[in-house]
C-alpha cells in the first residue's frame, strides 16, 4: 500500500517522466546537427582513442567501486531510504564543487584533470544509490543499469527518449543485456557525455573565472545526476511494487 510518503513524492516523479519524453526541440536538433558535423570532422583514430580511455576510467571505477560499496539496504522505507540519498548527494556535490574550484584555480593542466576526477566521483555516487535504493551492484545488470542513469542525465533529447524507454521498461530489457562490458555501446556514450558537458567544462579552463565556472558545473552536474538516478529508482520501486500488488491481488 502507497505511503504518503509516496504521493508526495509522485507529482515531481511524473513532471520527470514527461521531461524525459518530450520530443527535441528545434534548438536542440540543431545543436544535435552541428555537433555531430564537428564530430565528423574529428579522425576516427581519435573518435576510437577518447572512446577507449572514458571505457577504460568508467571501467574502473564501475569494477573497483562495486568492492568498496555499502550492502544493499533492506526492509526501509522510501521516504527513510531517499532521505539518505539526498544525504549521500549533497556530499557527492559539495566534494565536486570543491574540486572542480581547486582544478579551475590551477590552470590548463589542472583543469584537464577535473574530467577523470569528477568522472569517478559522479559513478560512486551512483553506487551509493542503488545501494540505499537496495540493489545489489555485483549483479553485473546492475552496474550496466547505473550507464544507462549516467547517460539519461547527459544525453541529448534525442538520446535521452531512447535510454528513458529501456530504463522504464528495465526488468523486460535487462534480459537482452550483452553478458560482456566490452559490448555496451561506449562510442555512443562517450560521444553523448563530451557533447553534454562540453562548453562547461571547457569555460574551466579559462584563466580567472576557471575555479568559479568549476565549481559551480561540478555543483549542477551532480545534482543533476543525483535527481535522475532518484527518478529512475523510483521508477523501478514503483514497477515493483505494482508486480506485488498484482501477485497478492485484491484483499
Amino acid at each position: 500500500m502507497p505511503s504518503p510518503y509516496d504521493h508526495q513524492a509522485l507529482p515531481d516523479f511524473e513532471a520527470w517522466q514527461q521531461r524525459m519524453q518530450r520530443k527535441p526541440t528545434l534548438l536542440g536538433r540543431l545543436t544535435r546537427r552541428v555537433q555531430a558535423r564537428l564530430n565528423a570532422l574529428l579522425p576516427e583514430k581519435l573518435h576510437k582513442a577518447l572512446t577507449v580511455a572514458i571505457q577504460k576510467m568508467v571501467q574502473g571505477v564501475l569494477f573497483g567501486s562495486m568492492h568498496t560499496t555499502r550492502k544493499p539496504l533492506t526492509d526501509t522505507a522510501l521516504a527513510e531510504r531517499e532521505a539518505l540519498v539526498r544525504t549521500r548527494i549533497r556530499y557527492y556535490r559539495n566534494t565536486a564543487a570543491a574540486e572542480g574550484a581547486a582544478t579551475g584555480a590551477g590552470g590548463f593542466l589542472l583543469g584537464l584533470a577535473d574530467f577523470p576526477l569528477l568522472l569517478g566521483l559522479k559513478l560512486k555516487l551512483l553506487f551509493d544509490v542503488a545501494a540505499l535504493y537496495g540493489h545489489d551492484v555485483r549483479d553485473f545488470s546492475e552496474r550496466l543499469f547505473l550507464l544507462h542513469i549516467f547517460q539519461l542525465a547527459f544525453s541529448s533529447q534525442h538520446t535521452r527518449n531512447e535510454i528513458y524507454q529501456r530504463v522504464a521498461t528495465w526488468e523486460t530489457y535487462r534480459h537482452t543485456l550483452p553478458t560482456d562490458v566490452n559490448e555496451f555501446d561506449w562510442r555512443t556514450f562517450q560521444q553523448e557525455y563530451r557533447d553534454y558537458i562540453d562548453l562547461a567544462k571547457l569555460a574551466q579552463l579559462i584563466p580567472v573565472i576557471g575555479a568559479a565556472v568549476g565549481a559551480v558545473a561540478n555543483y549542477k552536474l551532480v545534482e543533476q545526476l543525483g535527481e535522475t538516478a532518484i527518478n529512475c529508482y523510483r521508477l523501478r520501486w514503483l514497477a515493483d511494487e505494482a508486480r506485488l500488488a498484482n501477485t497478492v491481488g485484491p484483499t
